[in-house]
């Protein structure tokens, strides 16, 4: 799964690791009213690394939190969804509007494959000082550099360089 090769989620590995993550949102979703310095211990059993400062605004979801790094101050506030069955790299200082979505998830476009139940996925990497508005959704194997911004709403399916704008579906650079 980690090397981007096809593999199923029902394995039973995979189907452990749902099942913890699963038990871990149920409490990290519970938390809101939780002192700060709970929530980020909270993130800490879950994710691959956490950097201090961080913020997650519950309610969150993921399909498994191990691929998951935040650096030092980085914020999504409510309702964000980070699929990371692949590296999920979010950079120091970073915020992040409600209701976003990261994927790192992706299916097979060979019908036969999909009928067996395969997917695999592809990192993605979001960059330092990066702001990503409300709705947005970035797709699998993109890359954020450091400075960009993504507009509310946009659906982000190829790379965004440093200190680009960007909104639309699909999301372009605006002038």
């Amino acid at each position: 799964m980690l090397a981007g090769e096809l593999y199923r989620a029902d394995s039973p590995e995979l189907s452990a690791d749902s099942a913890r993550i699963h038990e871990w949102m149920s409490r990290y979703n519970a938390s809101l009213a939780v002192p700060p310095e709970e929530r980020i211990a909270m993130l800490r059993e879950a994710f691959g690394s956490v950097g201090d400062g961080a913020n997650v605004r519950p309610p969150f979801h993921c399909d498994y939190g191990y691929n998951i790094t935040l650096g030092a101050g980085v914020f999504l506030n409510f309702g964000c969804t980070i699929l990371d069955v692949a590296p999920v790299r979010i950079g120091a200082l970073t915020q992040i509007g409600s209701g976003v979505q990261i994927v790192a998830a992706d299916h097979p476009r060979d019908p036969a494959e999909r009928r067996q139940l395969l997917e695999f996925g592809r990192p993605v990497a979001i960059g330092e000082n990066v702001w990503i508005g409300s709705g947005a959704l970035i797709l699998p194997g993109v890359t954020v550099g450091d400075d960009a911004v993504i507009g509310g709403g946009a659906v982000v399916t190829r790379d965004v360089a440093a200190g680009v704008t960007v909104a639309g579906n699909p999301a372009r650079p605006l002038r």
